[in-house]
């Protein structure tokens, strides 16, 4: 998920000590079946697509008419928080995984009924994503997660007869695309800057490591993180990850082109892919994260919330339960190729049969995400300056995560 900026991290801070006294003080709720108005906030991509939908469930439901305002992704925490100062938060909104722990512990999101939405129903992992303090908070909408893409072809000039399955073996596969396929490199990930974390999680995660532990304590300079970062760097010590990588790189480019053969991304990627480079078709394929102790990724995506002060929480229930049901999730993966939340969902049509999507719901099953903090933002983004230190060769991975937790430590909650 997009950080908030230095400034959105101040104005939270700041507003924070007003709404936790406030926050669910909302008044009479209006029965779900009059007539009303529900205003709705989604982000990017999604806030496009769902106006559409809202078209569908208001021919449906006459009573209700909704309001749906896309934001754009670089403005969505600010423009949250500065609502939530104000009282002025939609009936329902899209909550980003990073952001939801924080909305909760200012107490303006509405907890989710657990008598009547299952968690059983969602991937265990956007479940969490959508918890804090022991409560849900947001019923999961999509997940994202991170998987191996690699080009077939660029694998067999390499030697390489099957996608790595160990980290060992990606290692010796990115060195083999170099040495045999010729590739400018041999595996894209993350040198540094915003959201380097999101690149290293399938490294953290796969070696047993975490930045949080479940007791809620920092735990990035684990004997287990220090590994993954040091297999991580290892990437960048032999040449076959780029230490530099301007802004806005698109890996897709190089991944056509044949500069990089193997990188993770999420799923939108092959949408991209089978769009925009039609001559490498039948060229690339996916594979699940290569094990260390395991095969593991990170868990990304989005839930809905209520606000807690609005006053159409039952219709706004009714609408979160349309889109996020096996049924909805069916209809917005058709439409938008986000991966669904709910488990029911993949049953049937091309999200059962497709051997690419397989692939996805397999990682899902494993994927873990980072216990929701208030203040998550900020403690990703000392693990980003970590990860940097390490390919960047000024420290050692032990020496960067000692540093890091010393500096997460005094943000954990």
């Amino acid at each position: 998920m997009h950080r908030a900026t230095p400034a959105a991290i101040a104005l939270t801070v700041a507003s924070a000590l007003t709404l936790t006294a406030c926050g669910g003080s909302g008044g009479a709720d209006v029965d779900a079946d009059a007539e009303q108005t529900l205003t709705v906030w989604a982000m990017g991509t999604e806030g496009e697509k769902l106006a559409e939908v809202a078209d569908v469930y208001e021919k449906s439901h006459p009573n209700i008419t909704l309001k749906v305002t896309p934001v754009g992704w670089d403005v969505a925490h600010q423009k949250l928080v500065a609502a939530a100062a104000a009282g002025k938060l939609p009936d329902v909104m899209q909550m980003g995984g990073t952001y939801l722990g924080e909305f909760a512990d200012m107490g303006v999101l509405e907890p989710v009924d657990t008598r009547t939405v299952k968690k059983d129903d969602y991937f265990p992992a956007a479940w969490e994503q959508a918890s804090y303090d022991g409560e849900t908070y947001g019923v999961p909408w999509y997940v994202d997660t991170r998987v191996l893409f690699y080009r077939t072809d660029l694998a067999r000039e390499a030697g390489v007869a099957k996608p790595p399955a160990t980290m060992d073996e990606l290692l010796k596969a990115a060195q083999a695309h170099q040495d045999r396929a010729k590739t400018k490199w041999g595996l894209s990930i993350q040198p540094g800057g915003l959201d380097t974390v999101q690149s290293f999680y399938p490294f953290l995660y796969s070696a047993g490591g975490e930045i949080i532990d479940a007791d809620g304590k920092a735990a990035v300079n684990s004997p287990e993180a220090v590994e993954a970062l040091e297999t991580y760097g290892e990437f960048f010590a032999k040449g076959l990850s780029e230490k530099a990588v301007r802004p806005g790189y698109d890996v897709t480019k190089d991944f056509n082109t044949g500069d990089v053969p193997m990188f993770f991304g999420g799923p939108w990627i092959m949408s991209l892919l089978d769009e925009n480079y039609p001559d490498i078709k039948g060229k690339w394929a996916v594979a699940p994260v290569p094990a260390d102790k395991e095969s593991v990724s990170m868990a990304g995506g989005s839930s809905l919330a209520v606000s807690a002060d609005s006053e159409h929480k039952a219709a706004a229930k009714e609408f979160i339960s349309f889109l996020t049901d096996a049924k909805g999730q069916s209809d917005w993966y058709e439409r938008t190729r986000d991966l669904p939340a709910n488990q029911q969902a993949w049953e049937s049509g091309e999200l059962a049969t497709d051997p690419k999507l397989k692939v996805w719901r397999e990682q899902m099953e494993t994927a873990r995400t980072t216990p929701s903090q208030p203040r998550l933002t900020e403690i990703t983004s000392k693990v980003d300056s970590a990860i940097e230190s390490v390919t960047q060769g000024k420290a050692d991975a032990k020496a960067a995560l000692d540093k890091a937790q010393a500096e997460i430590e005094g943000l954990v909650e």
